[in-house]
């Protein structure tokens, strides 16, 4: 028998074990250098994209994954003639993990330019979804800087409830941009959802002969070829739904000071200077009991901008100074709006189903004022509404579990929110109750907070568990048994 050919077998398959050894080497080679390649190309991240939503339990939608903005520079030129505007964003963030993409909440106008880093980014655009892919991808923890160019007509938002906001066109030229809950991403790209406040600095050019007010201190004025840029600061942080431009030929006074030495800056529509002028000259009464009762404001500076009629159809607690056209202004409202510094400003909640944080505080702060200044006191307001009968808004829904996006500025989170606050100051007496809402704002001064944070916190300093407030007023279904 001869074996050769079976060596000869055995040796032509030991030259293919060879070759398909080499050809995996190279593959392996080639593999490596693309890996280089790639960690050189992103720094060595295996980012993922930031989803888009916040996963809020009302407005899924809003806000975005995977960043925490710090700041936000806005330059705004509008033309009122044609109704454009020209701007440019650029968000200073922070990641939060590894991003290979992010997202900016935006509705309508056209993107023309989008940079990370100073660099070019690749821009998509879905609905109200604007998604900027960096050149490099972000490390979890690294600082980063975009930058959006857009331009277009501003759109105005309707919401669920029907009331408009975004981009109001009021008369003569004039504009109120106002944002709660949607409509700051009518005007410029953000991360819009009340649990990433930051702070701003917001420029607006418009025609010679207008104003444009918004949040914070006016920095600067300049005018250039027959346009005025109006520079304003934001040091304190702010959720994007309370930022505002007012824009009008409003006449301006800042030359008032509250009783603790906070400016007072006020810009009042000329049309309806003469109706509001009594209520506006009681600002600085309404700051001092504010402040007497809620602790030190909050702000470096306060006031309000006194809108026409029927500019927006509703007042906004705008941070620093509200804004109330002349149809909403009275006392109780410039009441209402100032708490809100306090309560929805400076302590923000962390999601909208908190919305009655800020309602229910700045609608009992309604209720102290008239108990403190000769009216029906915060127990008859509470009695009034409580002898409304079983099938009355205001127990449709408990306040702290609007069960919609519609509802979330329902009766029930203003007037019953009010009624958990009664409550709350029956329960612990006025002694502990005035001590213990100063505590809270002091606490979360500038920050954020969610409606279990508060009830840990009301237990805590009332010694007690407050159960039968929280079982019955805040979350109990229906009308309770009993006052």
């Amino acid at each position: 028998m001869d074996k050769r050919p079976e060596r000869r077998a055995a040796s032509k398959g030991r030259g293919a074990n060879r070759a398909r050894n080499a050809r995996r080497t190279r593959l392996a080679a080639v593999a490596l250098l693309t890996a280089l390649a790639v960690t050189s190309c992103t720094g060595g991240v295996a980012g993922t994209p930031g989803s888009s939503g916040s996963r809020d339990a009302l407005f899924p939608k809003l806000g975005n994954d995977g960043y925490d903005v710090q700041h936000y520079s806005l330059d705004l030129d509008y033309d009122p003639a044609t109704g454009r505007l020209k701007a440019g964003a650029t968000i200073v963030a922070r990641a939060t993990k590894d991003l290979s993409a992010f997202d900016l909440d935006f509705a309508g106008m056209d993107v023309e330019k989008a940079t990370v880093d100073a660099e070019p980014a690749a821009v998509n655009r879905a609905g109200d979804e604007l998604t900027l892919r960096p050149r490099k991808d972000l490390t979890r923890g690294k600082t980063f800087t975009a930058y959006v160019r857009y331009s277009g007509s501003p759109k105005t938002i309707t919401d669920l409830d029907g009331s408009e906001e975004g981009w109001l066109k009021s008369p003569g030229g004039g504009v109120l941009a106002l944002g709660e809950p949607t409509g700051s991403m009518a005007w410029f790209p953000s991360n819009n959802h009340p649990s990433d406040k930051a702070t701003y600095d917001i420029k607006v050019t418009v025609p010679d002969g207008l104003q444009a007010v918004s949040n914070g201190e006016l920095a600067s004025t300049t005018h250039n070829k027959g346009r005025s840029t109006f520079s304003w600061r934001v040091k304190e942080p702010m959720a994007t739904y309370l930022a505002t431009v007012a824009i009008g030929p409003y006449e301006i006074d800042d030359k008032g000071m509250t009783k603790s030495g906070i400016p007072i800056y006020n810009a009042v529509d000329p049309g309806v200077k003469e109706q509001t002028a009594d209520v506006v000259a009681q600002i600085p009464d309404v700051m001092a009991w504010e402040e007497h009762n809620f602790g030190p404001y909050p702000f470096s500076s306060t006031g309000v901008i006194v809108a026409p009629e029927k500019a927006s159809g509703y007042a906004l607690e705008t941070q620093n100074r509200p804004v109330i056209p002349l149809d909403h202004f009275d006392l109780s409202t410039l009441v209402h709006e100032l708490a809100h510094q306090w309560f929805g400003d400076s302590v923000t909640p962390d999601s909208w189903s908190g919305m009655w944080l800020n309602e229910g505080f700045a609608q009992y702060s309604e209720w102290l004022w008239s108990e403190d200044h000769d009216g029906p006191t915060a127990q008859q307001h509470f009695d009034e509404e409580y002898a409304k009968g079983d099938g009355d808004e205001i127990w449709a829904f408990p306040p702290a579990e609007p069960p919609t996006a519609a509802e979330v500025s329902g009766r029930p989170v203003y007037v019953r929110g009010a009624m958990v606050v009664h409550k709350i100051r029956q329960a612990v007496g006025d002694e502990k109750f005035y001590p213990l809402v100063q505590d809270w704002v002091r606490t979360h001064r500038h920050g954020n907070a969610s409606t279990k944070e508060f009830t840990r916190f009301m237990d805590a300093g009332a010694g007690k568990k407050l159960s039968a407030v929280w079982d019955t007023w805040l979350y109990g279904d229906g009308k309770p048994d009993s006052p």
